[in-house]
């Protein structure tokens, strides 16, 4: 990772379309990148990640991570818009994918079909954010990493969608530490814990 990298993840990304954010009731965007429905006809719960290297976004994959090695018959899928390199060195980082699945979405298309855009300072660089990085280094151990590519502006969000490809559960980040609770999405697809 270079100083470049870094000052680069701060700069606003290049802007494109977004489109709504699914609502509850409809059908889920579909790409050649994340298919609605799967092919396996599960469940899935789609957890969109800050940049590689955020220390929500890493709390966030851990999470979901700890979930889908409790319940296997639901896919459960983390999309990155950090470049394959950075994500799959990210991976690693923070203890491999287990049983959910990484896309790489460098382009971001697939965070615009799911109406996630770029976020604002407050968003980012609220009080209450930076606090949160602090305690949750402080509680949890999970600081910040190298950023080597993707953007600090990029918004997170999660999804549940049921095996027919309808959207049950969305949950739009309003801040950098707005963290999804999975436990919801997974009630929402009939997997109440």
């Amino acid at each position: 990772m270079t100083f470049q990298q870094e000052l680069r993840s701060w700069m606003s990304p290049t802007a494109i379309t977004t489109s709504p954010a699914p609502e509850v009731g409809v059908k889920a965007p579909s790409s050649s990148k994340l298919l609605m429905p799967n092919a396996n006809g599960k469940p899935t719960v789609v957890l969109f990640l800050r940049h590689c290297g955020c220390p929500f976004a890493e709390k966030s994959f851990k999470d979901l991570r700890n979930y889908a090695n409790k319940n296997k018959d639901v896919n459960f899928v983390a999309v990155s818009h950090s470049d394959l390199e950075a994500t799959e060195k990210w991976v690693i980082a923070v203890g491999g994918e287990w049983e959910a699945k990484v896309i790489v979405d460098s382009d971001r298309e697939t965070y615009a079909q799911w109406g996630l855009g770029v976020s604002s300072a407050w968003h980012v660089l609220s009080p209450w954010s930076m606090y949160s990085v602090y305690k949750l280094g402080k509680q949890d151990g999970i600081w910040n990493k190298p950023t080597e590519s993707g953007s600090r502006w990029q918004t997170s969000g999660s999804f549940a969608v049921d095996g027919n490809g309808v959207v049950k559960w969305a949950r739009i980040s309003k801040t950098a530490d707005d963290l999804p609770d999975f436990r919801e999405a997974l009630n929402s697809i009939g997997f109440g814990i």
